[in-house]
């Protein structure tokens, strides 16, 4: 029988984010959209669903501090630097593969290793993610949480509902890359190998 290689990329303190932010953005999500619909919410009371959204939102901040200074300290943020050579090439080499390659047998043109954690297109979603939405909806949050720190007006509009359209479009992005996520977690040497990464913190290569 042949050995597997496994490298450990989730460390304890990674794989208790990792599990705390899972949560707190589901959370989000399901009351999100309770808000956004009728006081009648066949998902959650519209009241219920506003008192949740402002704890989890203070959870996942201090959650996304924990993420932020945990990358700081420990190795864990080189894996997030995205380099100038091949910025448009490699990602669209991880495109094809996803596309075509990897349903025709073909190797991953940016298998994972000690050095790389993650693949081009995931590294560049993963910065747009975690370093530009995630702020933006958290700062937004702050805003809509206390409304007198917000401008009153910017171009013509009211400087609070430019503030909820920008918190809800991006909190829309992020729950789209919820779901794309999951997917392509199940890529691998079985569905629910990845899975098990996270939560043992060895991933199988």
């Amino acid at each position: 029988m042949g050995t597997t290689e496994k490298i450990y990329f989730y460390p304890v303190w990674l794989r208790i984010w990792h599990g705390i932010n899972a949560l707190g953005i589901i959370i989000l999500i399901i009351t999100g959209i309770s808000m956004q619909s009728s006081l009648d919410s066949p998902l959650i009371g519209f009241s219920l669903a506003v008192n949740l959204h402002n704890i989890t939102g203070i959870v996942i901040l201090l959650s996304y501090l924990f993420f932020f200074i945990g990358n700081i300290v420990t190795k864990n943020g080189k894996y997030y630097l995205i380099k100038a050579k091949g910025f448009f090439q490699n990602p669209i080499k991880q495109s094809v593969y996803y596309a075509w390659g990897m349903f025709h047998g073909s190797k991953p043109p940016f298998p994972l290793s000690q050095k790389r954690k993650f693949n081009p297109l995931q590294k560049y979603f993963y910065v747009l993610v975690m370093y530009i939405a995630v702020p933006i909806v958290i700062i937004t949050g702050i805003a809509l949480l206390f409304p007198e720190l917000i401008i009153e007006e910017a171009y013509g509009f009211s400087g609070l509902f430019l503030t909820a359209i920008l918190h809800s479009a991006v909190g829309f992005f992020i729950s789209i890359f919820l779901i794309i996520h999951i997917y392509m977690s199940s890529i691998g040497k079985s569905p629910f190998d990845n899975f098990k990464s996270i939560i043992s913190g060895w991933h199988h290569l």
